[in-house]
């Protein structure tokens, strides 16, 4: 109650890791919060980040899900992000809040992401497991720069887009090119299911153009990165989840 009121809201809360051990708080945090920030700014354009977990696991041959795709999240932690959509759904609706819903997924940058999991993996010698085969990968920079135009093209009821990169890469793929990057011998293990958690972000390319950093860019950057040993996160995407337990 006592934020300023402003013309523009990024909503960029939530809680994903640790969500499995505390599922009040997830719950909270992804939707009853979104809802008292929905009432609240009810008068502000409101770009909120969502997740591409809303999607179920689709083929990997579909090209990935769309924003006119029914949500079948699988899970507690994206069964509440979708509580979050609802709630922003529901005050625009109401209100008439002009909003857009960011599915993102997966943001990279230097020190987190899917990429520096396998990445560090390769370097430490430690086996990637390519169950999951498959995953969709943006530079940061380049989500930021989207979630910041999407601010043009708020709407209600509320407008989905999908932001990710156009490729579906191959988490094999990967970790044998960052072998080839830092010098280091690949141990994959699990084979490749037949289905993933993709996204298809075909829209939101043909609205802001493709992304800025390419994905081979972004495996040199991180390869380089990592083989220096330089500071990470240390907080694990779970990318390889696929029973939607993070």
């Amino acid at each position: 109650e006592n934020l300023p009121r402003l013309k523009n809201v990024i909503f960029m809360a939530g809680m994903k890791f640790g969500s499995t051990k505390n599922l009040a708080m997830t719950w909270a945090v992804n939707t009853y919060l979104p809802a008292m920030v929905a009432e609240t700014f009810r008068d502000s354009r409101i770009v909120a980040y969502s997740t591409g977990c809303v999607y179920p696991l689709v083929p990997v041959s579909s090209g990935g899900s769309t924003e006119i795709d029914p949500p079948e999240p699988i899970g507690e932690y994206a069964q509440s992000c979708l509580g979050r959509e609802r709630m922003f759904d529901f005050g625009s609706r109401k209100y008439g809040t002009p909003a857009v819903l960011i599915r993102l997924n997966y943001a990279i940058d230097l020190r987190y992401g899917v990429l520096v999991d396998i990445a560090a993996k390769v370097h430490a010698g430690q086996p990637v497991d390519v169950t999951m085969g498959f995953a969709n990968v943006i530079w940061q920079g380049d989500a930021n720069e989207r979630v910041l135009r999407a601010l043009e093209y708020c709407d209600s009821p509320v407008r989905i887009l999908n932001i990710t990169g156009p490729e579906t890469v191959s988490v094999r793929w990967a970790a044998q090119r960052f072998g080839e990057l830092m010098g280091k011998s690949v141990h994959i293990t699990g084979n490749e299911a037949e289905t993933a958690l993709l996204s298809n972000a075909s829209l939101s390319q043909r609205l802001f153009g493709y992304p800025k950093v390419t994905l081979d860019q972004m495996m040199i950057w991180i390869a380089n990165w990592v083989q220096n040993e330089y500071e990470l996160l240390n907080k694990p995407t779970h990318f390889e989840v696929r029973d939607g337990k993070y």
